[in-house]
């Protein structure tokens, strides 16, 4: 199946896949019966208390859940008995589906979605129960409305939380996953139609199509889910349609995803591609009969001829071994045997030589790599392992449209991070909940620091942290920051190009007070274009803008004022869309902060130079872990992240502080929050929706090493 990232391109959205950006449901959110999100027009998530008619019953949405393949998820309740069920809303957005093709899907989808025994007979072969399946008449949205298994427990999921698993868990999955294949492939099943068939093939294997669940004694079960017969009904018909799939495929794509599970990850770090089964250094050492038998499953060896045959090699296959020495090659064994002792002493002796020296330039060529991660490792690992937590509720606060509180909005783990840390710890009675305020003067935003020193609020999250007075303490939790961007279009000669990359704090004063008012004052190599500056709408990010750039300098703010128009990051970027979609050049040029500029393609975030210095670009390409330039491609935005150490260099970089009284008589419910954001589980959590650790990570935010911190 192509990439989610190439589905519904009609859709101008910012990070270029409507399907999983934040900002349908945002939308939903603050707009009471918005039906479409506000920047690109794409559905807008359903709304809480929503109802949902169907032949069985009406089903009410509970809460917004996430995604899942090619739908959005919804935690509910079927209001005849209450009882709670799942709901997986498929969508034929007009702009991708013309009239007769919605028409077309839907009645496929209402005749084939969900299967069951031809004979009634109620079996639990793993997969998951479908109550039915609807299609709205009117609307662009269809349902599959499931009971049983939680929706978030997939096997990626699992993978995420829980890193590798054990080759003998491995076995189980396949031992599972192959009866369940074997009763998909040969029983007689009916459709929602009534019409039978001998056999059905899945189609669509993978870890986000496979869920987990584990019981109290650790033993678990899987259940398949999200069959290709009506998944794939929802693929855009501008984009290839996937061919029918085969009986073989399922083993094939079975055998992959225990690869995966296996090894802990799916993609090669280094080159950010998928993990290739054909490359031995991929493979765990641990069980070479296991490791034989995937081969086989995969087909990279004689494949099995059914799902049968499959599970009666894996139920007799020997026990696991270490593997490193139970299977060799015949061209080694008959090396071995025409060698003769001596060379045989010589080559170990030569070997061990080797490798000595390749030891001794490893750690003298590269002990910082050794030595960059100490302070990560030094961290408390999570939340629970925080101590002393005082019990009771506190309330704390930030100012109305802050950094912080937009990311307290953003998915992370399937969830929001503010309903992730209103209790971080859940084994101890302390919640946090958060209260933005709105600060009369926006030119200095205070009032949450103020809120504090008056005891309305226990403590702050702020970025201004030359407001915070001698009674209060300030802790650093992360780092934010301002990137300055210009239109970026990869196909043509465009602003970023001519710029090289980058500009200076000194050109970036002068446009942002009207002394430069066209490009060409830059440099003659610049298009002869009137510069237009924008401002984010976030009072803190004009305020470090001012500061930093501006220098706080009285008159320079008033030009500023004068000469630049304050409009909603988002909004420029859609503005610098429509300026640029018949091939003309804008000069538009913005700042916002990294959370809502960093995961976009509409504009290119520029290096900053400061004075005589070398600008700095903090954003990386991760496949070769080297700065951005113009000649990359920044619509693939998972392939880029903000470089921890070379952020600390960044001049448009600044702390995030959590601000509380230095009185001791009150519950310390700051001083606990400050230290559960600066565990290791904290730091991910705060990198993954845009901030910057306080130190390097192991690897990126999108990395084994975080993604397995529970």
């Amino acid at each position: 199946m192509p990439s989610f990232e190439s589905f519904y391109q009609e859709y101008p959205c910012s990070y270029n896949s409507p399907l999983n950006c934040d900002r349908p449901f945002q939308t939903a959110q603050q707009i009471k019966g918005a039906k479409f999100c506000l920047e690109c027009g794409f559905p807008a998530t359903l709304p809480q208390e929503a109802e949902i008619k169907g032949s069985q019953g009406t089903y009410k949405i509970a809460s917004f859940i996430g995604v899942r393949g090619l739908g959005r998820l919804y935690s509910g309740i079927q209001l005849k008995d209450k009882q709670p069920v799942i709901i997986k809303e498929y969508l034929l957005p007009n702009r991708c589906f013309n009239e007769s093709e919605t028409l077309k899907r839907k009645e496929t989808f209402k005749r084939v979605g969900g299967v069951s025994l031809a004979d009634s007979r109620i079996q639990n072969f793993r997969l998951v129960e479908t109550k039915e399946a609807i299609a709205d008449e009117k609307g662009e949205r269809c349902y599959i409305i499931t009971q049983g298994i939680e929706s978030s427990q997939t096997l990626g999921k699992f993978l995420i939380e829980k890193g590798a698993m054990s080759s003998p868990d491995v076995r189980e999955v396949l031992n599972q996953g192959l009866q369940t294949l074997q009763f998909l492939h040969t029983q007689k099943l009916r459709f929602p139609s009534n019409q039978t068939q001998l056999g059905i093939t899945h189609g669509n294997i993978s870890l986000d199509s496979i869920l987990i669940k584990v019981e109290n004694n650790q033993k678990f079960s899987i259940y398949f889910c999200d069959l290709a017969t009506w998944e794939n009904l929802f693929i855009p018909p501008i984009i290839p349609q996937p061919a029918p799939a085969r009986p073989e495929q399922d083993l094939e794509s079975l055998g992959l995803l225990a690869f995966y599970l296996w090894v802990g990850r799916t993609t090669n770090f280094s080159s950010n591609q998928p993990l290739d089964p054909r490359d031995n250094q991929n493979w765990p050492d641990t069980d070479s009969h296991l490791k034989q038998f995937i081969y086989h499953l995969i087909g990279l060896e004689t494949p099995f001829e059914n799902a049968e045959m499959a599970r009666q090699a894996l139920l007799q296959l020997p026990k696991e071994d270490d593997g490193k020495s139970s299977v060799r090659s015949p061209a080694s064994q008959a090396i071995e045997k025409r060698l003769p002792m001596p060379l045989i002493l010589i080559g170990i002796l030569a070997l061990l030589l080797l490798g000595g020296g390749i030891l001794y330039w490893f750690l003298s060529k590269k002990p910082d790599n050794s030595n960059q991660y100490i302070l990560w490792s030094k961290l408390v690992r999570n939340f629970s392992e925080v101590s002393n937590v005082p019990s009771g509720q506190f309330t704390y606060t930030g100012e109305k449209d802050s950094t912080w509180s937009y990311i307290l909005t953003q998915p992370v783990d399937n969830s929001r991070l503010g309903e992730l840390l209103t209790r971080p710890k859940l084994d101890a009675t302390a919640t946090f909940n958060y209260e933005s305020v709105l600060s009369l003067n926006v030119n200095n935003p205070i009032k949450s620091i103020e809120e504090v020193q008056i005891n309305k609020k226990d403590f702050a999250i702020t970025s201004l942290g030359d407001n915070i007075t001698d009674k209060l303490v300030k802790k650093i939790v992360a780092y934010d920051g301002l990137l300055v961007f210009v239109a970026f279009n990869k196909r043509d000669s465009n602003l970023a190009n001519a710029l090289g990359g980058q500009i200076n704090l000194e050109q970036l004063r002068q446009i942002y007070t009207g002394k430069i008012t066209n490009w060409q004052q830059i440099s003659s190599k610049l298009p002869n274009l009137p510069v237009k500056p924008f401002a984010p709408t976030e009072p803190e990010a004009i305020s470090k803008f001012q500061e930093i750039v501006l220098k706080n300098v009285p008159q320079d703010e008033a030009l500023f004022a004068a000469n630049v128009t304050k409009l909603d990051t988002t909004k420029t970027q859609n503005q610098i869309r429509s300026e640029t979609s018949e091939g003309r050049t804008t000069g538009i040029i913005s700042f916002g902060i990294i959370s809502k500029t960093s995961s976009q393609c509409t504009g290119y975030p520029l290096a900053i130079a400061d004075g005589k210095k070398s600008a700095i670009q903090p954003l990386f390409q991760r496949r070769d872990r080297r700065s951005i330039n113009p000649s990359d491609d920044l619509c693939q935005h998972d392939d880029y992240y903000v470089d921890v150490t070379t952020f600390q260099s960044y001049p448009l970089g600044y702390p995030i502080f959590v601000v509380y009284p230095k009185d001791t008589s009150r519950l310390p419910g700051g001083s606990t929050f400050a230290q559960m954001l600066t565990t290791r589980q904290g730091q991910c959590l705060l990198s993954k929706v845009g901030l910057v650790a306080l130190q390097p990570m192991p690897d990126d935010i999108n990395s084994y090493a975080c993604k397995s911190v529970p």
